[in-house]
């Protein structure tokens, strides 16, 4: 049986937000550590990021503040989904305010991140 279902967006939401919780705890490679597929990357400053770098890079690293609006699911066939958002807060003292993507797999009986990319907003 698939995982999609209603809720999914909802599902997508909240799991996006427990990322960011994290990061801004110093905890988002710990989290990104259960959260990703084996052969997830990130996507940020133009740079395609491999999974076990992400994990290292992350760990430690702390926003102080997170903020996700705007978001959008899109459903990609039966278990895959791109959650679209804008985030806007601070790393480091410097303010961030980007589009972001996550996409979604349903492996393993859970929703993993199979890949997440940043751009700067335009506006």
């Amino acid at each position: 049986m698939t995982a999609i279902t209603d809720d999914l967006p909802a599902l997508l939401i909240h799991q996006e937000h427990d990322l960011w919780e994290a990061m801004r705890h110093g905890d988002g490679g710990t989290h990104l550590q259960q959260a990703m597929t084996a052969d997830a990357v990130l996507i940020d400053d133009g740079s395609l990021v491999e999974r076990s770098a992400a994990i290292v890079a992350l760990d430690g690293t702390t926003w102080g503040a997170a903020t996700m609006s705007d978001q959008r699911v899109v459903r990609l066939g039966d278990r895959a989904a791109m959650l679209a958002y804008r985030l806007r807060g601070d790393r480091g003292g410097e303010p961030v305010d980007v589009w972001a993507t996550t996409t979604y797999v349903y492996t393993e009986g859970r929703w993993r991140v199979g890949a997440h990319q940043q751009s700067p907003a335009a506006d």
